[in-house]
Order: structure tokens, then C-alpha cells, then sequence
């Protein structure tokens, strides 16, 4: 399962991942992240969870990727991963290095709490 939802005056995009995500679900949420990144103002944070993730399709990463580029071509500035397992972070780490700009901060945190002190709320 995979949400999307924008807390507009943290300036902020939360993604949580959870059991199994699927291509068609990676696929609704390209289609829904264009409208919530107008909500956003450049200099936006993401708070990605995957604390609850169980498997994501290899054929995901495509869409991730694109999600990566429009995140950065809207002007993101610092992403926040939670992951607990490192072997769930199924390559965001490598593919930041391509998809982000230099100067956007990446920080991955073991829990929801560290993440949260890292955005400093």
C-alpha cells in the first residue's frame, strides 16, 4: 500500500509505504503527486515512511524515478527517510544521487521520532 498526503504549512509531502507496493498503486500515485506539489511551496520537505514496508515490486522503481525528477524539478529541498530494515531501502539511496540536485539533504533515520526531529518538528 503506498499513501500520499501534503501538511501545507510544515511545507511538507508525506509518503508511507507499507506491505506490499505494487506498480499500479506507484502508478496512481504519479498521477496524484503533479496536483499536490502545486500546494507546495519551493523549499519543501518529504517525509518518506517505510517503516511498514513488506515488498515493492522491482518494476516500481521507473515510477519512483519519475517521482525523484518532478520532486526535484519542483524545488524539494530536504528528504527524510524512515527505515527501520536497511535492506528494505530497495536502492532510494543510489537513485537520490541521480535524481536530486546537489544541496538537497538526505537523511535516513531507523524511526519515526528520529525522522521527526530531523525535520524539526
Amino acid at each position: 500500500m503506498f499513501q500520499i498526503e501534503v501538511d501545507k504549512p510544515k511545507n511538507l509531502l508525506k509518503f508511507t509505504f507499507s506491505q506490499h507496493v505494487t506498480l499500479d498503486e506507484t502508478r496512481r500515485w504519479r498521477e496524484q503527486l503533479a496536483g499536490l506539489l502545486a500546494e507546495l511551496q519551493p523549499g519543501f520537505r518529504l517525509l518518506s515512511d517505510l517503516s511498514g514496508l513488506e515488498i515493492m515490486d522491482p518494476e516500481c522503481s521507473a515510477e519512483i524515478e519519475f517521482g525523484m525528477d518532478l520532486l526535484n524539478h519542483a524545488g524539494i529541498s530536504q528528504v527524510v527517510r524512515v527505515i527501520p530494515d536497511p535492506r528494505k531501502d530497495i536502492g532510494f539511496n543510489i537513485m537520490s544521487h541521480f535524481h536530486y540536485r546537489r544541496g538537497v539533504r538526505i537523511v535516513t533515520c531507523k524511526t519515526l521520532d528520529e525522522a521527526l526531529q530531523a525535520l524539526g518538528d
